[in-house]
């Protein structure tokens, strides 16, 4: 099996999102769709590479988010043979879309077109639901097995191809950058659960793959590295978060503070200043505040 990376070009923006295309002898696959508007540098990314719209027998979705699967109905009608394999919490959202693009306007409000596009519905024949319990699915030429990640998202899930020790992993391995070590953790609202994320984490570890490929963006080999890098990080903006909170601090005040920490991190890591605008793309300060106060906000209430 062969693997290639297609940049997506997200708005006219280089290595943001990723698709992984998975090349076998007779067949292919791919990871990701990416949103709608990104379907232009899919398909360009499919010819570059020799692959014919029939070719495609399978897609696999780490999670429905649009930047991750927003795409799909429109890659349903382009690629006639692909079946679509995403976790059984999401599935219902593929094949009816309408409370998925209900609760992303209510983010995004009036950018919905200009971020993400069209959202179709996947024919609810062309979808297979996975609980991520290790099901083993055939596809170019490997078999890829499927695993539960919950943090970022609880209808996470992260594909392992044993073969060639490849985990596309998501957004549950962060965000990075290619020549880049620095990893940002994405938590946006509304289903952030950083218990689970830190489970997910020691998951992946115990699957020991040889590459990890996050879609935000790239495969990188240090795996034990990133994933620490990112345990911790995690960790430290909760706690950042939450003695802000106790202080009494608004969403404004604690998002440029994180930010501040964020970007201080970043420097620290041997990035670049302008990489924040890049990794912003990914993952905004202001989204991931509120997805971890959100959390903050639902433990304490949990407690009461």
């Amino acid at each position: 099996m062969r693997i290639e990376t297609i940049d997506l070009n997200f708005l006219g923006s280089e290595e943001v999102i990723a698709s992984f295309l998975l090349l076998g002898d007779d067949s292919a696959a791919l990871v990701e769709t990416g949103s709608t508007t990104c379907l232009e540098s899919l398909k360009k990314g499919l010819e570059k590479h020799g692959v014919e719209n029939a070719d495609v027998s399978e897609v696999f979705l780490t999670h429905i988010h649009l930047d991750h699967a927003g795409a799909s109905g429109h890659i349903a009608e382009l690629l006639p043979n692909a079946t679509f394999y995403v976790h059984e919490v999401g599935c219902p959202h593929m094949a009816d879309p309408s409370k998925l693009i209900k609760s992303a306007t209510r983010i995004y409000g009036d950018r919905m077109d200009e971020l993400w596009g069209e959202i179709r519905p996947v024919p609810e024949e062309r979808l297979v639901k996975l609980s991520g319990d290790g099901e083993g699915i055939e596809a170019a030429g490997g078999i890829f097995t499927a695993h539960d990640t919950p943090g970022h998202a609880y209808h996470h899930l992260a594909f392992h191809e044993p073969e060639s020790g490849a985990l596309f992993a998501g957004d549950v391995a962060g965000i990075r950058l290619p020549g880049r070590s620095y990893v940002r953790p994405p938590t946006p609202p509304p289903e952030v659960d950083m218990e689970a994320w830190k489970g997910s984490i020691e998951a992946m570890r115990r699957i020991a793959p040889k590459t990890i490929s996050p879609t935000h963006f790239g495969t990188y080999g240090d795996v034990e590295r990133h994933l620490n890098e990112l345990e911790q990080r995690l960790q430290s903006w909760l706690l950042f978060v939450e003695e802000r909170m106790d202080e009494g601090e608004e969403r404004e005040e604690i998002s440029d503070g994180l930010k501040d920490k964020g970007d201080d991190e970043m420097l620290e890591g041997g990035s670049e200043p302008e990489d924040t605008g890049h990794y912003d793309l990914a993952g905004s300060y202001q989204a991931l505040a509120d997805g971890i106060i959100r959390y903050v906000e639902r433990r304490r209430k949990g407690r009461e």
